[in-house]
């Protein structure tokens, strides 16, 4: 597979200019002093929790690193997580909380995360030179469309092997202490290389034809524990052409499970109108170790179904 280093960058670029355009927000905080009150109130919140309907959106896995607050529907700023923060506000107001995500795991790209619902209270009562705590709850959002979800429970995994990789996936042993867990995990997605297999190549099985355009959000969740890095990259295919391989990101190993929002959208608004269908893919490589383990779980391609 040809990871073109010019194309990486183009991407790079194209990927931070969506950002700009279509989430038409950066990561920022302030606060909006208005009127004669000198004395702020403050709100402090530590985490905001996702919760799911597991048959439906499967595994309630986040990584929601800031809070995007809106007082009657102004924007105060956004919070790096935990965050208490000053408002120049008092009495009873609404409080609006938008879960923010690191998008593509980059520090300086982060935005409000589409795919999950707003916390609102409608009545929240700010006290001057007093600290209040709330605890945001968030879900997806009704609208939200997972078009693929692999989870490795079932008895078939949706990944096919690429021509040039040497080994393939497989599920971990059930209650592997390196999985996934939890009520409703037992197994995860596991890639074991050596001197004898020393790349993979790990493609969707289903071929995406209906994904949207126009700057549509089209995001792939992943969850992932490894000791070398791994490229996650889309194929576009048009029928009676060579496919065109769209390298997109390198996520770094990490000894600890994480989770990572890759944004697709650009590759999918510029090829839309000129391909048959998409397909995802992840790849990776032994590197200088004599061994190397990709663990990979609750893997998501989701777009906006309205």
């Amino acid at each position: 597979m040809n990871k073109n280093f010019s194309m990486r960058h183009l991407l790079h670029f194209f990927t931070v200019f969506f950002v700009a355009l279509f989430f038409g927000n950066v990561f920022w905080s302030c606060n909006k002093f208005e009127g004669d009150q000198t004395i702020p109130a403050y709100i402090h919140i530590d985490t905001i929790v996702l919760s799911t309907d597991y048959f439906t959106h499967g595994a309630a896995t986040s990584n929601i690193t800031d809070a995007w607050i809106y007082i009657d529907n102004n924007i105060v700023g956004a919070y790096e997580l935990p965050a208490t923060f000053p408002v120049l506000e008092k009495g009873k107001h609404k409080i609006t909380v938008r879960p923010g995500i690191k998008l593509n795991g980059i520090s300086s790209t982060r935005v409000w995360y589409p795919f999950y619902s707003n916390f609102e209270i409608a009545d929240f009562e700010l006290i001057e030179d007093s600290v209040r705590t709330i605890h945001p709850t968030t879900t997806y959002t009704s609208t939200t469309f997972i078009t693929w979800m692999e989870d490795f429970e079932g008895a078939d995994i949706s990944l096919t092997r690429g021509s040039s990789s040497d080994t393939m996936i497989s599920k971990t042993p059930a209650n592997d202490p390196n999985a996934w867990q939890s009520p409703y995990s037992a197994h995860s997605g596991v890639v074991h290389l050596d001197e004898e297999h020393q790349s993979f190549d790990l493609y969707s099985f289903d071929k995406f034809a209906d994904l949207p355009g126009l700057g549509a959000y089209v995001m792939l969740e992943i969850d992932y524990k490894c000791t070398q890095p791994f490229m996650v990259g889309m194929l576009a295919v048009a029928t009676g052409s060579s496919a065109t391989d769209y390298p997109l990101i390198n996520v770094a190993p990490t000894d600890k499970w994480k989770k990572i929002y890759i944004n697709l959208s650009p590759t999918v608004s510029e090829n839309i109108n000129n391909v048959d269908y998409f397909q995802v893919y992840f790849s990776g490589a032994l590197g200088n170790d004599p061994t190397a383990t990709f663990y990979f779980d609750n893997i998501k391609l989701i777009y906006n179904k309205d």
